[in-house]
């Protein structure tokens, strides 16, 4: 049964059971509680009992209730709520126990604590957010040792001038007897008890600060009136770098009746030691939160339409994205393969007047070629075994919108000669039909070849490249693309997780540096392929590399920048003599350097000293 037991100032208690629909408390001698203390009105306060929860509510709006250190008008009370009501003290049980004798004083204080600890693990379920969860951390421990005020010290690290860091004493929450933030004496908490604490890591009584000879002169002693202080450090539960102490618990009293004293410390020590794993994981769940939101925000300044990229590389593509949308013109997107060409297809057509308009899209280099004209142009029944309907080709299917040509490279030379034909006549015949139909399209072709080079080596025919080669969108390799990489391997991986309903948190440190480190030869598709992987078999809360099937032995070094810079030379020299023929002469003069210089780079390569070569290069005149 729930009971009220009354706190009386000679250590007496007064307890009486809670079971009616509405229990009342105040001066009239026939209130259920009654308060006997001159100056109370006849009902100050009164309990409703719903058969579930109780719910304290003033009833004279002259008086202050606190409730656990907060000032109240209405509130559900919980196991171990302090209640106080002008000079009285109350204390609020759900089940009836029994009172302890003096000699199990020591016990009651620490199942004190406990309670304590209890009642503030579900407010840290309840809160929401780091200030209000401290404000109930603060208001239990001012209730727990009946201090007039309490403050919530955190460390925190801070850069200093010389590059290194310092770890900073801040206060977070600075608290009252009335619930009430104390903003102008945060300024002055910074002391030597409270450096002790932090120091030492172990907890400090100062029953009277005023004779004391080590702490009379500190601050808080002096600026806030304190004649006794208690400051327990909060210690961090598991392993960690640097030091174990994270912040600390300190609470005075500014009265000579209420001083601290031994029994008062191992109460606050208890409730320390517990609620230290309380805070440290709500300060984890903050710091998760905001790296969170912080990626969210960085996704957002990132992301362009369904596509992801900051850097100068991709600013560029989205920027020619922007110019050639509207116009209707053909576009060729080219890069490796898994760079998300397709993307770019879809974005150029979301953004263009033929939005409306449908989007096929047809992967030249995945259709048989005995099929892949009849897929293009459509066909009629009959037109060849097993056309058992007329069909319509995708020209056809993307009438009035966009057609997306993926792997154009790979379309063979005699259906070269017809895209080429239904591209400028803007008609299509289906086979086995006789007639010519209009269409309305805008065409978008990609490829991961060098259609240049085909051109030259007489594979792709040079008049269908320049008539799709219009504009030309080419989309970086993701190791080119710096911290992109681990945007999208955050936003992927939060994207699966909710997907697949894995709660993974992260990634590892190493496993953000192989991400980073790591060539990608796939780009976004394979980081996409692995992070599914990785996210359906790994056991633990972050990812590491393995999990991403990343060995060290597949990571890039990062050279010596004067390493680095021979190579670039060399790799630079040979494309300027590939351009030039092999013409050392010629090579020279444009590149600035006297023609020794190109004469021994070519010495060096034929010794073996960088792999290569520079092709034809021997073959041109000195």
């Amino acid at each position: 049964m729930a009971t009220l037991v009354t706190l009386h100032p000679d250590g007496t208690e007064t307890r009486t059971p809670v079971f009616k629909s509405l229990t009342t408390i105040g001066a009239d001698p026939d209130s259920d509680v009654r308060l006997a203390d001159a100056g109370l009105p006849s009902l100050v306060a009164h309990i409703a009992y719903d058969g579930k929860t109780f719910t304290i509510a003033t009833g004279d709006k002259q008086k202050d209730i606190l409730v656990s250190g907060r000032l109240i008008r209405k509130q559900h009370l919980v196991d171990g709520d302090d209640i106080v009501i002008g000079p009285v003290r109350l204390r609020f049980l759900l089940e009836e126990r029994p009172k302890v004798e003096q000699g199990d004083g020591g016990q009651a204080r620490e199942m004190e604590a406990y309670r304590r600890v209890v009642a503030f693990s579900k407010k840290l379920g309840e809160a929401r957010e780091i200030p209000t969860l401290l404000e109930a951390l603060m208001d239990s421990v001012i209730s727990l040792t009946n201090a007039d005020k309490g403050f919530l010290v955190l460390i925190e690290d801070e850069e200093r001038e010389d590059g290194g860091v310092a770890r900073v004493p801040r206060i977070k929450m600075a608290r009252n007897l009335k619930g009430e933030k104390l903003d102008q004496a945060v300024a002055q908490l910074s002391d030597s008890i409270l450096k002790r604490a932090i120091e030492t890591g172990e907890a400090i009584v100062v029953s009277d600060a005023l004779t004391s000879t080590q702490f009379s002169s500190s601050e808080s002693v002096v600026s806030l009136k304190l004649t006794s202080v208690m400051c327990v450090p909060l210690v961090r539960v598991g392993p960690g770098e640097g030091s174990p102490v994270f912040g600390a618990i300190y609470v005075g009293n500014n009265s000579v009746t209420s001083l601290f004293d031994d029994k008062s410390l191992e109460l606050l020590r208890l409730f320390a030691a517990q609620a230290s794993l309380l805070v440290q994981n709500a300060l984890h769940i903050d710091a998760l939160t905001g790296e969170n939101q912080g990626l969210k925000t960085e996704l957002e300044k990132s992301r362009y339409g369904e596509l992801i990229g900051a850097c100068d590389g991709m600013r560029e593509v989205f920027k020619k994205i922007d110019k050639v949308a509207r116009a209707d013109i053909s576009v060729l997107v080219t890069g490796e393969t898994g760079t998300g060409k397709e993307l770019i297809a879809r974005e150029l057509h979301k953004r263009s007047p033929r939005a409306r308009g449908p989007f096929v899209v047809i992967n030249c280099g995945a259709i048989p070629e005995n099929l892949l004209e009849s897929e293009l142009f459509g066909h009629v029944k009959g037109a060849f075994t097993g056309a058992v309907a007329t069909r319509p080709g995708r020209f056809q299917q993307a009438d009035k919108g966009t057609l997306f040509l993926d792997e154009i490279g790979e379309l063979p030379l005699h259906l070269q000669v017809k895209l080429l034909r239904a591209l400028q006549d803007r008609q299509v015949t289906k086979i086995g039909d006789g007639r010519a139909e209009h269409v309305d399209i805008r065409v978008v072709a990609a490829t991961h070849r060098n259609l240049e080079q085909m051109v030259k080596e007489g594979t792709f025919r040079e008049d269908l490249y320049y008539r799709l080669n219009v504009v030309q969108v080419h989309l970086p390799p993701l190791r080119e693309r710096g911290e992109d990489v681990v945007v999208l391997a955050n936003f992927l991986l939060q994207k699966y997780a909710d997907e697949y309903s894995k709660k993974i948190k992260g990634f590892s440190p190493k496993a953000l540096t192989a991400i980073r480190k790591y060539a990608w030869p796939g780009n976004v598709r394979q980081l996409e392929n692995r992070l599914k992987r990785a996210i359906v078999l790994c056991e633990s809360k972050e990812l590491r590399p393995e999990d991403l099937d990343i060995q060290s032995e597949d990571l890039e070094d990062i050279l010596p920048l004067d390493e680095a810079l021979n190579r670039f030379r060399k790799r630079y020299i040979d494309e300027a003599l590939e351009r030039n023929g092999g013409n050392r002469t010629k090579t020279a003069r444009e590149l600035g350097v006297d023609p020794r210089t190109i004469f021994r780079h070519l010495e060096a390569a034929r010794d073996g000293e960088e792999p290569g070569g520079a092709g034809g290069a021997g073959g041109g005149s000195g």
